[in-house]
């Protein structure tokens, strides 16, 4: 026996496909045989499996704890929940060696797929193609498993509340906060939070539904978010919080109705840790605005700027023992207080406390930030076998001018009038570009060296890739 896999589905950073296309119950029966001889060879003997509220999830589910079992690993099954609450099983439950979380994130409902922690850490880029390779070579151990239930939910919760200890709850009585799962994982552990949180709160599609009726949930596309700004302005609340589908990335806006990125939502998280942990590393991936780094070195920190991709940053954080990380795509991952995964529910909890902390609403520490004109994040098209050779052409002919060229994660080029990048996708053959300026004429400039360095390596900034 063995099992080849579609090449289309083993990501960087997790496994995922198109449900009945390139992904299937025989694809996850596969993946738990391996991940389970994997683990039992590394002296485990539990994992915790876990899905989001898509429509094929439970059936993969099903497959997958077959195939633990078959090769002889125990499971626990947490059902369904937000990805972070299959972290948190994997975190704090003593007799759980690893966990797996069948998770479709933001992509579209027809697609699925997977999630791993291993020992403690992520299980990604060399480890997904190993699980390939033996998968395809039949390497995988017999055995018999157990498999029993238990529901985590609630103290899941009650641990995100933890979120808000040391912080007078009476002075967060008027606090008045609208919130919205999107039809996501998030729905359940939503309702349960809010009901534990002081203030009053306004909830929107807590209802889990995979076929996502309202919007789609990606809280990092600004048209997402317009029922939420909806909400937030009839009902004159004080911010609004907003979840991606398996509830591990962050939307969030002030009471304005203006956005609140990735980055600045870490500029006001690094203010709020650095008074804890003075001098601490603050990690954000490339492409983060430069306000962020220079606003974490304003405070006293120190700014590290690392690759996309949340099982990179994930890792950087161990290495380098920060406390407090975070991405342009929302995931925010706090090891201060917490468990160092991306947890958007907690993300939303410590932005009360942050607020609190500071003295501030959320909508003055938003009011606060520098004005920067930036892109949003541009993606196009591009053949596979050059999406990581034109940032390295482009490296090679800005050697020797004046631009100044960090190559942590493709190219960001800083210049006088701001800085730009250019990067490969991970998991998709798509170049990603993005610039930033503090003027319209900056952004302009820095937007027509990419055409030019682009035009240079014989591409075109061409039309918008999907995710």
């Amino acid at each position: 026996m063995s099992h080849q896999f579609d090449p289309t589905v083993l990501r960087e950073y997790d496994i995922r496909g198109i449900i009945g296309e390139t992904l299937g119950p025989d694809d996850a029966r596969a993946i738990g045989r391996v991940f389970a001889t994997l683990l039992r060879r590394a002296g485990g003997r539990k994992v915790a499996v876990g899905y989001d509220g898509r429509v094929s999830s439970p059936i993969l589910e099903e497959a997958l704890v077959e195939g633990l079992n078959a090769s002889g690993l125990d499971v626990v099954r947490v059902g369904m929940g937000p990805t972070p609450m299959l972290y948190y099983a994997e975190a704090s439950m003593e007799d759980v060696d690893g966990g797996v979380q069948i998770t479709g994130s933001h992509n579209p409902a027809n697609y699925n797929g997977f999630k791993m922690v291993f020992q403690g850490r992520p299980f990604f880029g060399d480890d997904i193609k190993l699980l390939g390779s033996m998968a395809a070579a039949g390497e995988w151990d017999e055995g018999t498993g157990s498999s029993e239930r238990r529901d985590i939910l609630e103290a899941y919760v009650d641990r995100l509340v933890e979120g808000l200890d040391g912080i007078d709850k009476s002075g967060l009585a008027g606090l008045r906060i609208g919130w919205d799962a999107g039809n996501g994982a998030t729905g359940p552990a939503l309702e349960l939070l809010a009901s534990l949180l002081p203030g009053e709160h306004h909830l929107l599609f807590t209802e889990v539904d995979g076929n996502f009726p309202n919007h789609h949930p990606d809280p990092t596309e600004e048209k997402n978010l317009a029922d939420l700004k909806t909400l937030v302005a009839e009902k004159r609340l004080d911010f609004g919080i907003a979840f991606d589908g398996d509830g591990d990335r962050i939307g969030a806006i002030d009471g304005l109705g203006r956005v609140i990125w990735g980055d600045q939502l870490l500029m006001i998280y690094s203010e709020d840790v650095l008074r804890d942990v003075p001098g601490a590393t603050i990690i954000a991936d490339v492409k983060a605005s430069r306000a962020l780094f220079d606003r974490v070195a304003a405070l006293g920190g120190t700014p590290l700027m690392w690759k996309t991709g949340h099982s990179l940053i994930k890792s950087k954080m161990k290495e380098t023992g920060s406390p407090l990380a975070g991405e342009m795509s929302g995931h925010i991952f706090f090891k201060h207080k917490y468990y160092g995964f991306d947890d958007a529910l907690y993300a939303a909890v410590r932005l009360i406390a942050a607020s609190a902390h500071l003295g501030k609403s959320v909508t003055e520490l938003r009011g606060e930030m520098p004005a920067m004109i930036n892109t949003p994040e541009m993606r196009f098209q591009v053949d596979e076998s050059r999406k990581f050779a034109v940032p390295e052409e482009v490296r090679d002919r800005l050697a020797g001018t004046d631009a100044q060229v960090d190559t942590t994660d493709g190219v960001r080029v800083t210049t006088s009038d701001g800085w730009w990048l250019l990067r490969a996708s991970n998991t998709q053959d798509v170049l990603v570009a993005r610039a930033e300026s503090d003027s319209q004429a900056g952004l302009d400039r820095l937007m027509a060296q990419i055409d030019e360095q682009l035009a240079a390596s014989g591409l075109v900034r061409g039309p918008q890739a999907g995710h």
